[in-house]
């Protein structure tokens, strides 16, 4: 996946897909380490409100929510783990990328940076 924020340099992620109820519902829980470029792309049918928590998630992420159009409308900032608190931005979302904490601020990423998807179908639908 290749972000590239308004203003500064693009960010390649590679990135894990949770596509299906179960593997959206496990995300990255349980896990101790992940790889400083690597993420996970939550993929929804639809626009909606979406909404993260953290509970049994042991690393400290960014939270960023994409539209149909794969543009940033909204990021959550260094989630912290282990918890039942809800995570959302007020905007809708079809997609939803996990990062590793610092990791939007490090690379400039804000609403408005888009997001091309590499080495996946072009019609993420294709995915469902």
């Amino acid at each position: 996946m290749l972000l590239a924020p308004p203003e500064g340099s693009t960010v390649e992620v590679e990135v894990e897909v949770a596509r299906t109820d179960s593997e959206r519902r496990r995300g990255l829980m349980f896990r101790r380490s992940m790889p400083p470029d690597h993420g996970m792309l939550f993929v929804f049918d639809a626009m909606e409100h979406q909404s993260f928590w953290m509970r049994n998630t042991f690393l400290r992420l960014d939270i960023i929510f994409l539209d149909d159009r794969r543009t940033v409308v909204g990021i959550v900032e260094d989630a912290t783990p282990l918890t039942l608190e809800s995570r959302a931005v007020d905007a809708d979302s079809q997609y939803v990328l996990e990062v590793h904490a610092g990791f939007a601020r490090r690379h400039g990423l804000t609403p408005g940076t888009t997001a091309q998807f590499l080495d996946l179908p072009e019609d993420i639908d294709a995915l469902h």
